[in-house]
C-alpha cells in the first residue's frame, strides 16, 4: 500500500454490507479461533496477494472483520466455507479470533455452493484463472444445479451479501453445455473444454494457469489417471521439458501401462513430422578450433560444451 494514500475499507464476498438483520439473526455467529478453521478440502480459488491483499490486511487493522466468515463444523474443528481471504488477511493483521456463521449437516454438493457463488460474487468470471473457470463451470454444470436446496443457499448468500441472486442462479432445471456457456459467453465446446481441466492433478492445473501447458495437452492428459499424470509431472520436472502433442498422444495410447520408465521413454521420442532446425557451425570457430578434428569428435565437443552450458543456466 503507497505511503500516505488514503485508508479504504476493502471487503470479501460476504463482506459486501449485509443489509438483512434478521439473516445474521437466523444464524449463529461465534467468535472462533483463526487456527480452529481449516481451508475447505477442495477449494479452487486463490488467495489474494500483493496490494489487495495488503489493502485487506490495513482493513482488518483498522475496522476489524466487519461480517462473518461461513464455516461448516466437522468431527475435528471446522471448515472454511466463505471467508478464506478474510481469515488469512486477518491472522496477518495479528488476531487470534474470527467472526463465524456455523453451518452443519451439509452434503459435499451444498458445501461446494457456498464456496463456489461467495467466490463469483466478489470476482469476475473473466479475471478468474483457467483452473478456476474449471471450477465454476463444473458447479454450474452439476447435477446440484436442479436441487432445491441450493436455491435456499443462494437466496440465503445473497441476503448475506446485501445483494439479489444474478446469473440464472434460481432457475431449476438441468443445465446443458451450451445453457451454462451462455452464461459466461463461452460455447458449448469451450465449456466441454474447461471441464476437463478439472480432471488435472493440481501441480497440472498450475501448469495450465501459468501457461506452461497448453489446453490442447492437458485436455489429453485429463483423461489419465492421477497416478500416471503424477509421473508424467514428475519427469517432465526432472527431465526439464514441456510437452509436445506427439509426445501427449504417444503417452494416452499407452494409458494403463505407463510406468515411470515408459513415461520418460515417451517423452524423449521426437516428433517425426517436426522439423529440426539446422544449426551452422560459422566458419572462423571451425578454422580456430577444428581444423585437424573428425567429425565424431567435432560432434562430441560441441554436445558438450551445449550441454554445460544450459546445466550452468539451470543451477
Amino acid at each position: 500500500m503507497k505511503a500516505n494514500a488514503p485508508k479504504r475499507k476493502v471487503f470479501d464476498a460476504v463482506d459486501v454490507l449485509m443489509g438483512e438483520e434478521e439473516v445474521r439473526n437466523n444464524n449463529d455467529i461465534r467468535e472462533l479461533s483463526i487456527d480452529s478453521i481449516k481451508p475447505f478440502h477442495n477449494h479452487p480459488f486463490r488467495l489474494y496477494e500483493g496490494e489487495r491483499l495488503e489493502d485487506m490486511v490495513e482493513s482488518i487493522k483498522e475496522h476489524g472483520v466487519l461480517n462473518p466468515v461461513i464455516v461448516l463444523k466437522t468431527e475435528d474443528g471446522y471448515e472454511m466455507l466463505s471467508g478464506h481471504n478474510r481469515q488469512n488477511a486477518a491472522r496477518l493483521a495479528g488476531l487470534k479470533t474470527i467472526p463465524a456463521i456455523v453451518k452443519t449437516g451439509l452434503t459435499e454438493e451444498e458445501a461446494f455452493i457456498y464456496v463456489i457463488e461467495t467466490n463469483l460474487m466478489q470476482r469476475s468470471f473473466t479475471d478468474m484463472e483457467i483452473s478456476e473457470k474449471a471450477a465454476v463451470l463444473q458447479e454450474r454444470y452439476d447435477k446440484v444445479m436442479s436441487q432445491g436446496k441450493r436455491n435456499d443457499i443462494l437466496k440465503e448468500i445473497a441476503k448475506l451479501e446485501g445483494k439479489e441472486s444474478t446469473s440464472g442462479h434460481g432457475d431449476q432445471k438441468l443445465w446443458t453445455r451450451d445453457a451454462v456457456g451462455a452464461e459466461y459467453g463461452l460455447s458449448g465446446s469451450s465449456v466441454a473444454r474447461l471441464l476437463r481441466v478439472n480432471h488435472l492433478i493440481e501441480p497440472l492445473k498450475d501448469k495450465v494457469d501459468k501457461g506452461s501447458l497448453g489446453m490442447k495437452t492437458a485436455i489429453q492428459l485429463s483423461y489419465l489417471t492421477k497416478e500416471e499424470q503424477e509421473m508424467i509431472h514428475d519427469a517432465m520436472k526432472e527431465m526439464h521439458v514441456k510437452l509436445s502433442q506427439y509426445q501427449v498422444i504417444k503417452l494416452r495410447e499407452h494409458a494403463g501401462e505407463l510406468t515411470p520408465g515408459r513415461v520418460r521413454q515417451y517423452i524423449k521420442m521426437a516428433d517425426p513430422n517436426k522439423k529440426v532446425p539446422v544449426v551452422k557451425v560459422p566458419a572462423r570457430l571451425i578454422q580456430q578450433y577444428f581444423t585437424k578434428m573428425e567429425p565424431d569428435r567435432v560432434d562430441q565437443i560441441l554436445e558438450e560444451a551445449i550441454r554445460e552450458y544450459f546445466e550452468k543456466r539451470e543451477v
